[in-house]
C-alpha cells in the first residue's frame, strides 16, 4: 500500500528532533514511500539554520512568522494554509512533533480532512495548563486527535493511558533529541574548524566556570526575565565564573537581557547558534540554567547539570534522575542551586554522573519502523 508522509515542523526544536526521522524515512527506497516536508517557519532564522545543517530541504515553504506575533493570529495563519495543502496532496499521514502551535494546528487540520496523525515526543504533561504556555494544552489537542502515540519514556507512555490512549497506540522508543545530539557530536568531533569554534572564549576566560544560560519561555516574559537577570548579576558578583548566553530573537528576551548585559566583562551575548555550535557550547560549559524543554533532555548526555527556570516540568523525568534540578524564574532559587553547584563538588558529581532517562540514539529507528509496518 503507497504510503505519503507529510512532515511538519515550524520552530528550531522540531527540526532538531524531526531530521533524524527525516532522513531515515528519505532513505527508504521503495516506490511506494513518499515523503512530504512543510516547514511553516513559525520561527524563521531559528529553523534555516537546522535544516541547512541537516540538508532538510522542504517542499512547502509557508514562511508564516511575523514580528512580534500573537499566538491566536498565527493559529489562524498555519490552520488555513496547512488545511489548503492537506486538500491538495492528500497524504495517507501527517507526522507531528512536540508541542508547537505547528504541531497543534497540523494535527487539528488533519483531523478536519480525516487523515490519522503520528505524535512524536507524546505523553509529556506538567498537569499545569499555564506553565509551560501554551504548549501544555498544544499537547493535550495533539494527544486527543493522534492515533500513534511516539512517547520518550515510560512515564509519559504512562501519562497517555491515563487519558485513555489504549495501549496498541502507544510507543515507547526514547527521545529522538538524543540521536540527533549524537550525529551532532560527530559532527563537531570530525570537524576542526567546528571543534576550536569556541576557543576564543576559553582563551579569553581561562579557569572560570562557563555558566551556559538559555531563556525564551512566555511565562517568563516580564518579571521571570528581571528575576532571571537579576538573579545572574548576582552570580556574576564572583570572579571565577561567566556567562554564555544565545539570545532569543523575542525582543521580550532580547531587549532585556541586552539593556543589562552588553557592556559586562564575563558575559557573552551571542545569537542563537548553529545546532553543531550549540553542541560545543554544551560540552564547553559547567553547568547550564535553561527555561528550555529540550535543553533538558540534551545536556545529560554531556554530563552537564540543569537548573530549570521553571516551576514545573513536563520532563520530569530528569529531575526524578537527578540530571535537572526546578528553580523557577526565582531569584533565591537561582542564586542559591547555582552557588551549591560551584562550590559543592559532591552535589555537581551527582548531577553530572545521573544517567540520562531520555533515551539512548536509536529512537528514530523505532519510530521509523512502527511507521513503515503500520
Amino acid at each position: 500500500m503507497r504510503k505519503h508522509f507529510f512532515v511538519l515542523l515550524g520552530t528550531r526544536p522540531e527540526a532538531i528532533k524531526l531530521f533524524p526521522v527525516i532522513n531515515l524515512l528519505k532513505a527508504e527506497k521503495s516506490k511506494d514511500i513518499s515523503v512530504t516536508i512543510c516547514a511553516t517557519a513559525q520561527h524563521r532564522q531559528l529553523l534555516d539554520q537546522v535544516l541547512k545543517l541537516a540538508k532538510v530541504v522542504p517542499d512547502f515553504d509557508l514562511n508564516v512568522m511575523t514580528t512580534n506575533q500573537t499566538l491566536d493570529h498565527l493559529t489562524a495563519r498555519l490552520l488555513g494554509q496547512i488545511g489548503e495543502l492537506l486538500e491538495k496532496l492528500k497524504p495517507t499521514r501527517v507526522i507531528v512533533q512536540g508541542d508547537t502551535a505547528t504541531a497543534m494546528t497540523g494535527a487539528l487540520a488533519s483531523y478536519y480532512h480525516r487523515i490519522p496523525v503520528s505524535h512524536i515526543e507524546a505523553g509529556l504533561r506538567s498537569g499545569d495548563i499555564f506553565a509551560p504556555w501554551p504548549e501544555e494544552v498544544n499537547r493535550k489537542i495533539v494527544g486527543s486527535i493522534a492515533d500513534q502515540h511516539f512517547a520518550p519514556t515510560e512515564r509519559a507512555a504512562r501519562a497517555l493511558r491515563s487519558e485513555n490512549v489504549a495501549d496498541d497506540r502507544i510507543h515507547v522508543t526514547g527521545n529522538t533529541v538524543v540521536d540527533a545530539l549524537i550525529l551532532a557530536k560527530a559532527m563537531v568531533e570530525s570537524d576542526p574548524g567546528l571543534s576550536c569554534r569556541w576557543d576564543g572564549i576559553k582563551k579569553r576566560h581561562g579557569n572560570r566556570r562557563i555558566i551556559l544560560v538559555t531563556c525564551h519561555r512566555r511565562e517568563n516574559f516580564g518579571g521571570g526575565v528581571l528575576n532571571i537577570v537579576n538573579a545572574l548579576e548576582t552570580i556574576l558578583q564572583r570572579e571565577d565564573v561567566a556567562v554564555v548566553l544565545p539570545v532569543h530573537p523575542n525582543p521580550n528576551v532580547r531587549d532585556v537581557f541586552a539593556s543589562r548585559f552588553s557592556d559586562h566583562p564575563r558575559v557573552v551575548l551571542i545569537s542563537p547558534q548553529e545546532y553543531t555550535d550549540f553542541v560545543s557550547l554544551l560540552s564547553l560549559s559547567y553547568l547550564v540554567l535553561t527555561d528550555s524543554g529540550g535543553v533538558q533532555e540534551e545536556a545529560p548526555t554531556f554530563g552537564k547539570p540543569v537548573l530549570v527556570m521553571r516551576e514545573t516540568t513536563e520532563r520530569p523525568e530528569g529531575v526524578e534522575a537527578g540530571t535537572a534540578r526546578l528553580v523557577g524564574a526565582n531569584y533565591e532559587r537561582i542564586v542559591a542551586e547555582t552557588f551549591r553547584l560551584l562550590d559543592d563538588d559532591e552535589t555537581y558529581a551527582a548531577m553530572s554522573r545521573s544517567h540520562n532517562p531520555f533515551g539512548d540514539g536509536h529512537a528514530s529507528e523505532r519510530i521509523v519502523k512502527v511507521l513503515l509496518d503500520a
